[in-house]
């Protein structure tokens, strides 16, 4: 089932708190397991939703799974759209900013298509900036698409933001981003999802993309 027919459900039925807890404690579990390998550098990404950000045990949640499996924080990233940044602001602001404490990484996903206003980008404690796929989907082709690209690319990084370009599908996107010094490509041309043991196996034999190191930045 997509995601987008699935997390709908999840939030209406309330089942999307305790799915969020799992995916943490699931993150964290697996960071457990690469420590001390040739894979400890690794960070994941997890999303949460505008339900997720409502519990006021979340981040005591994320800070106890941690805690658990004796993972540093700055190995997970906490992932959440431009709309999610922008519902109940105060709240929000507060989260996050005890989220940042904590060490986690902070995400915007899905950016530029959501909301015209950068304020928050002021307000908040954002580490990663995730340009969304419909800019990458024509930035070699279409002018606008690239002008607003190395835009957003340029801002981030004034800000002190990493930026990951989402829906990387071809060797001439790629080459446009690394020209605009984006600092990590996501999409298929990099990999489709694949299982921990797999992503383990690929790293080691250099597999993901042909001529890039799969554990390095653009």
């Amino acid at each position: 089932m997509s995601p987008v027919d699935f997390i709908p459900l999840a939030e209406e039925s309330g089942r999307i708190t305790d799915i969020g807890r799992w995916v943490v404690l699931a993150a964290c579990r697996q960071l457990a397991q690469w420590q001390d390998t040739p894979y400890e550098h690794l960070r994941i990404a997890v999303n949460l939703s505008g339900r997720e950000l409502d519990d006021e045990e979340l981040v005591d949640h994320i800070r106890e799974a941690l805690e658990s499996e004796n993972v540093p924080a700055d190995r997970l990233e906490v992932e959440l759209t431009e709309e999610v940044f922008i519902q109940n602001i105060e709240r929000n602001r507060d989260q996050l900013s005890r989220l940042q404490q904590l060490g986690v990484h902070l995400a915007i996903d899905d950016f530029g298509v959501g909301y015209s206003s950068l304020g928050y980008l002021r307000d908040f404690p954002v580490d990663v900036l995730k340009i969304d796929r419909s800019f990458i989907n024509a930035v070699t082709k279409r002018h606008d698409d690239a002008v607003i690209t190395r835009a957003v690319i340029n801002l981030a990084h004034n800000l002190g933001m990493d930026v990951v370009a989402e829906g990387v599908e071809t060797e001439e996107q790629l080459a446009f981003l690394k020209d605009n010094h984006c600092n990590v490509a996501q999409g298929y041309l990099i990999s489709r999802p694949i299982p921990a043991v797999k992503l383990e196996q690929a790293m080691a034999e250099g597999s993901l993309l042909k001529g890039i190191a799969v554990n390095s930045e653009l």
